[in-house]
């Protein structure tokens, strides 16, 4: 079951570091419990985010392509402390 994202960011277009500094800028503020969502159009993020991005802090509640190789959607949830 899908959830509804509380924080988007909308990185299509937006080049890579630009868009993980965000991403994590983004994800150091929202609440634990808190699902951010980002839409992105260069898959190379979702490899680079969970690299910088400790895995006990976050939990993939969602992760697809959507349009055919141009845009991606990422869902996290902050961890619990």
């Amino acid at each position: 079951m899908e959830k509804s994202a509380r924080h988007t960011l909308d990185l299509r277009g937006v080049i890579i570091p630009f868009s993980l500094l965000k991403a994590i800028q983004v994800f150091k503020i929202i609440k634990p419990g808190e699902l951010l969502e980002i839409l992105c159009s260069d898959p190379d993020i979702q490899k680079d985010l969970f690299k910088i991005l400790p895995h006990s802090a976050y939990e993939l509640t969602l992760i697809e392509e959507l349009e055919k190789d141009c845009f991606y959607r990422i869902q996290l949830k902050k961890a619990l402390k």
